[in-house]
């Protein structure tokens, strides 16, 4: 057990290697190695076992990490203020794609009820059957007047109107590990040695991921993520899309960052208990994994697929760009006790050395005018 991390109960560490000899069985039958996409998505995604399709809780204080809506509900009230553009301009309907504990949509309903402008549906698609009962349990405590609104999917509809928003969720989705070496490019990939997972590099098989490799211009002994599924996920969304806007909210960074060339290991990180490391192998199930986004990337993909590109910018030019100090003036700063915490938030949100700078936030859409109002200062495009 690593000295610097929380231990875990006996029952956590028992479903942790229910999960493990899950993945030892699906790496036996793929002839000995699976691909580390395969293995993140088992880590991840494994019904009933997978960090996000178990009990476990994982975001606040009592998770292993906090996102913008746990923070605070002025993330969600200014994301509202967007998505009334997207709508007005589109149709009055909101997709929110992994919507983790619930917090933002309700943060985005209630405001967008203050401001007479509710969609007709807030269409929510999750694939945690946990997480989906979460979600449904804090909208009929906090908005139960509203819940006949809010409908769950369970894949993405063939048809999509209006606007589509998904915050920490690229992030999460499963990742190639590719290796270029002594001129070669190699696929990561994991195997199992006396119930020990360990590394080991093969020529890649994907004609996709090897065209990807090809285009980038990586020095020697030099590891990173390329992520398929992000990709085909924007691919699906910009194909079904009729008219609206899709809002993608993470960390991450233009290409030519992502893979420069003093990032020789990539970005892949995990999360458990607010630690960070980046160990794959440690607690699986118990533990986030993830890899920062490639925006280039997402761009291009949305744009080969029939979208249009409408702004990249900052978190925290955003949030600024759609008034996010303007709720800062609804409370007196004499009123000390509502006013800080407020602040704080804000500070948390928009800082360079909090959130502000390091999340990126990217608008690609359908029949809609650029920029959006969150893109009106602080364009980033150039990085892309």
């Amino acid at each position: 057990m690593r000295a610097n991390l929380p231990s875990p109960s006996p029952e956590a560490l028992a479903h942790s290697e229910r999960l493990c000899e899950l993945i030892r069985h699906d790496i036996a039958a793929q002839d000995g190695w699976i691909p580390f996409s395969r293995f993140m998505e088992l880590a991840l995604y494994a019904p009933g076992l997978g960090y996000y399709t178990a009990g476990a809780r994982k975001f606040g204080a009592a998770g292993d990490f906090i996102t913008a809506p746990e923070l605070s509900a002025l993330f969600g009230r200014t994301l509202a203020k967007q998505l009334i553009e997207v709508m007005q301009a589109s149709t009055p309907h909101i997709l929110e794609l992994g919507a983790g504990s619930g917090k933002l949509a309700v943060d985005i309903l209630t405001e967008l009820e203050k401001r007479n402008a509710l969609p007709e549906s807030y269409s929510i698609l999750e694939v945690s059957a946990d997480l989906r009962e979460r979600q449904q349990a804090l909208i009929q405590e906090r908005l139960p007047h509203l819940a006949a609104r809010v409908q769950w999917l369970d894949a993405l509809p063939e048809s999509i109107s209006g606007a589509v928003i998904g915050n920490e969720v690229l992030d999460a989705l499963p990742v190639h590990l590719v290796y270029w070496s002594d001129g070669r490019i190699l696929e990561r990939g994991v195997t199992n040695e006396a119930n020990r997972f360990i590394w080991q590099d093969r020529l890649p098989e994907n004609p996709a991921l090897l065209d990807i490799a090809k285009s980038i211009a990586a020095p020697d002994d030099y590891l990173s993520e390329v992520s398929l599924a992000a990709r085909g996920l924007i691919a699906s969304l910009c194909e079904r899309m009729d008219k609206g806007a899709l809002l993608f909210i993470d960390y991450g960074f233009g290409a030519a960052e992502y893979y420069h060339p003093q990032r020789a290991r990539g970005t892949l990180m995990c999360h458990y208990r607010h630690h960070s490391h980046d160990d794959p192998f440690y607690l699986l199930g118990l533990q986030d994994i993830t890899a920062h986004v490639d925006f280039t990337a997402i761009a291009e993909s949305a744009i080969d697929h029939g979208a249009h590109f409408l702004g990249y910018t900052s978190q925290a030019h955003f949030l600024i760009n759609n008034g996010v100090t303007d709720f800062l003036k609804e409370v007196s700063p004499e009123d000390v006790r509502a006013y800080a915490p407020l602040s704080n938030q804000l500070q948390k949100l928009t800082s360079p050395a909090e959130m502000g700078e390091l999340f990126k936030v990217i608008a690609l859409g359908k029949g809609m005018e650029a920029p959006l109002a969150g893109f009106l200062r602080g364009d980033m495009s150039r990085h892309l």
